[in-house]
């Protein structure tokens, strides 16, 4: 279900990949049924992207609204509804999850940009819990499909369920919040910023939450959804990209370069949309520590103007340039620690 696009997925296609070489025979059907289920859902993907212009008319009200959904093992969503705006927990931890994030990353942006919304008009946030593969396979992944977040239970053995994880969610919501803004392209340089900037915000509102300071706030994603192992801390990892999971029997070894010099240029993964999203969030990273504080406070703004600035077609140097202007408004001291930042992945301004 997840190996698609436009309906960006939490965890890559390299990943899945690799996973369907795994040594365990279960986790290869796993990842072989995730992989075969892309070409029955192709025409969903083509139009998915024009899906939030009509989201966006069924937003109530300009106050938060969530709606959490059981998918029950299956593919067809949303599911039936299990718990709505105001209403009291359920006994389904992965529904209370879904609920209690998505309310958390709403808050995040009404808060810190006086967002309401991913639309900023108040769009419901919708989310399927227990979404399964086609066959009925536990879904090893997560995604935002134009309209809504899916979320699986994962395998047990490489994943746990998916709404475990606070930046998982904000990462996703972030994609929508992406496709009434910059609305990048999700392929080579500008779907990487596409990724860069969900797991950007996904990792802001986890640290918001937490209160947590730039420099001693860990900046490894997904943790919480991976099974933990020796060789694997985290999905991916922004301040060192490339050093995720190591020799990992089932994941294999993070392929996120570091530096320009080292960028993808294949044809995987949509030209390297999660592949290269290492190299602007090591720049984020860098720049958030070198600001100081708390990362939300003057590296997220600074970011989140430049997400508004930048269009479909944007490219690693447009971005650069745009958080360097951006941050002109917080001091030359800002500005510097900026186009610093990027210098040491290797894009000058």
């Amino acid at each position: 279900m997840c190996n698609r696009n436009p309906i960006e997925c939490f965890v890559p296609p390299y990943i899945t990949e690799r996973l369907a070489e795994s040594p365990d025979p279960e986790i290869r059907r796993r990842a072989i049924a995730n992989l075969a289920s892309a070409a029955a859902v192709r025409a969903v993907r083509e139009i998915s992207q024009a899906m939030p212009t009509l989201m966006a008319s069924m937003s109530p009200s300009r106050e938060k609204h969530r709606l959490v959904y059981d998918a029950g093992g299956t593919d067809v969503l949303p599911g039936k509804l299990v718990r709505s705006e105001g209403q009291a927990k359920t006994a389904d931890r992965a529904a209370n999850e879904a609920y209690a994030f998505s309310g958390d990353t709403y808050n995040y942006f009404a808060k810190v940009f006086q967002r309401s919304s991913l639309d900023d008009k108040g769009m419901s946030l919708i989310s399927s819990v227990h979404a399964a593969e086609a066959d009925g396979t536990a879904l090893d992944n997560a995604f935002w499909n134009g309209s809504q977040m899916a979320y699986g239970d994962g395998d047990g053995t490489v994943f746990r369920r998916f709404t475990r994880s606070l930046e998982v969610v904000g990462h996703e919501l972030t994609h929508g919040v992406e496709s009434f803004t910059s609305n990048l392209a999700y392929h080579g340089q500008s779907g990487a910023l596409n990724e860069h900037f969900a797991d950007v915000f996904g990792i802001l509102i986890r640290q918001w939450k937490r209160g947590e300071k730039a420099a001693t706030a860990s900046w490894v994603i997904g943790a919480a959804v991976l099974v933990p192992a020796p060789t694997r801390r985290g999905i991916r990892d922004m301040e060192e990209p490339g050093t995720a999971f190591t020799n990992d029997p089932h994941l294999g070894t993070d392929p996120q370069p570091a530096h320009i010099s080292k960028i993808y240029s294949g044809s995987r993964d949509r030209g390297g949309v999660h592949i290269n999203s290492g190299i602007p969030n090591r720049a984020f990273a860098l720049a958030a520590k070198s600001l100081k504080g708390k990362a939300w406070d003057v590296a997220g703004r600074i970011w989140y103007n430049a997400m508004l600035a930048l269009n479909e077609a944007s490219q690693f140097l447009d971005c650069a340039k745009a958080t360097v202007e951006a941050a002109r408004t917080h001091g030359p001291a800002a500005k510097k620690a900026v186009a610093a930042a990027w210098k040491k992945v290797g894009i000058t301004v």
